[in-house]
């Protein structure tokens, strides 16, 4: 271990801090109180969180480091931070709503309890938006805290990039974890649809809801991912890996609205990866209304018992939003999964000439807070098809912030998007992303 370890170990990747816990080369107390200082430090003005318990993780900290070292597990003595749509039952969980002041559940959602398996500390809850739905947060960019950090995760993605914990857990149900990630300068996971199990997460879509994950590096995740992964059926990475995979480079239908820095970065990253010129299918151009039309009317009806016995505790923009999807026509409605339908046929065949793809994850920089959260529009085809994401900052936008791309594979290809990802990190050494 070396001096500067000692005193900074939240620098370190992931995967980096975790093995040095498990072999007793850092102290899980040690860096429990390096996490706490820090959010003690920054959270007044990044405002990432909404619950830190203190008290709780100092003492779950100490426990760890009585556990032998051929006991410890992979995230043994790792300090996690949990979007605040995630049950727990040692901590509130308010959903990011005034309805549910004060709410404690009398469980662990499933993920939580696999990383306290996995010898994880859950340190708190972090800033959502309502329901994890559209109004802002207040959580600002830890990069520039005159912009916002993104969307529901922004409070999870804040806290990694700020360096207040290594590891934190999100949701994407159009881009809440991908694009704050791209504006924060983390690399994050959105997993396959329905790889993650997601008993004890508040839901408003079982069409869209995907768990995220945040690290400072793809090979963090990809630990986290293994410890979290819970379907069976999901395909781990091709034989060939990352060194043999064929990555093909797509600019979507809508780079045009991609700023120019956000198409340079994609085509750097595209170019370092040796990534060959793919065109989407025609039908993918309809795939952003689809979505729009689906997530709006499953939130709606997610929503109803909170629409109807407390419309006066929701925002006005959240109301407005769920009494137009009630108004959605059944016929729309099938009509929008339809053309999921068929743009997921036609992609899969995609995924036949090629193992992975590289995209623009935003359209730039992070927006000034007062703009709003910035527009998902390069999130929300792969949030509805389902496909496994995973995003690192590739470059710096002329403001100075950060600026992700994508790596898609096809469902079940977590792990190869992220051996691609952590490829792709090392080569631009995007580790270094984090704010100071």
């Amino acid at each position: 271990m070396t001096t500067n370890d000692s005193e900074q170990p939240l620098r370190l990747p992931l995967h980096d801090l975790a093995r040095r816990l498990r072999a007793g080369e850092l102290g899980a107390e040690e860096v429990m109180r390096h996490c706490l200082d820090t959010i003690a430090e920054r959270d007044e003005e990044i405002r990432a969180w909404v619950h830190v318990d203190y008290e709780g993780a100092i003492a779950a900290a100490r426990d760890l480091d009585r556990t032998p070292v051929s006991e410890r597990g992979p995230l043994h003595g790792v300090p996690v931070a949990l979007k605040d749509i995630i049950d727990t039952a040692s901590l509130p969980t308010t959903y990011g709503s005034r309805i549910y002041a004060g709410h404690r559940p009398t469980v662990d959602a499933a993920a939580v309890q696999r990383l306290r398996d996995a010898g994880a500390v859950m340190v708190g809850k972090t800033v959502t938006t309502e329901f994890a739905s559209w109004s802002p947060t207040p959580t600002r960019n830890p990069h520039d805290l005159a912009r916002t950090a993104g969307a529901s995760s922004s409070g999870s993605a804040a806290a990694v990039a700020a360096r207040m914990v290594p590891l934190a857990l999100g949701t994407q149900t159009v881009g809440s974890t991908i694009r704050p990630a791209s504006f924060c300068g983390v690399a994050a996971i959105k997993a396959t649809h329905g790889a993650l199990d997601l008993t004890g997460f508040k839901r408003t879509s079982a069409r869209l809801d995907t768990m995220g994950i945040f690290a400072s590096h793809a090979a963090g995740l990809a630990l986290a991912w293994r410890v979290l992964h819970a379907s069976p059926g999901v395909r781990g990475p091709r034989a060939a890996g990352a060194a043999g995979a064929r990555i093909g480079f797509v600019r979507t239908p809508w780079w045009a609205q991609a700023e120019p820095a956000s198409r340079a970065a994609t085509e750097s990253a595209a170019a370092a990866l040796g990534a060959a010129a793919v065109e989407l299918p025609p039908a993918f151009d309809d795939i952003v209304s689809a979505h729009d039309l689906i997530a709006m009317t499953d939130t709606s009806h997610a929503l109803l018992p909170e629409y109807r016995a407390h419309p006066e505790m929701l925002t006005d923009q959240l109301r407005e939003r769920l009494g137009e999807g009630l108004r959605t026509a059944p016929g729309a409605y099938r009509a929008a999964v339809r053309v999921a339908d068929r743009v997921r046929t036609a992609t899969s065949a995609l995924f036949e000439v090629v193992d992975v793809l590289v995209a623009p994850a935003v359209i730039g920089e992070a927006p000034f807070a007062e703009d709003g959260t910035g527009d998902p529009l390069f999130c929300r085809p792969w949030s509805m098809l389902g496909n496994p994401v995973v995003t690192v900052p590739v470059a710096f936008g002329p403001a100075g912030l950060p600026i992700g791309v994508q790596i898609v594979a096809r469902h079940g290809e977590d792990l190869l998007a992220l051996d691609v990802a952590a490829r792709l990190s090392d080569a631009i050494g995007a580790a270094a992303m984090t704010a100071s």
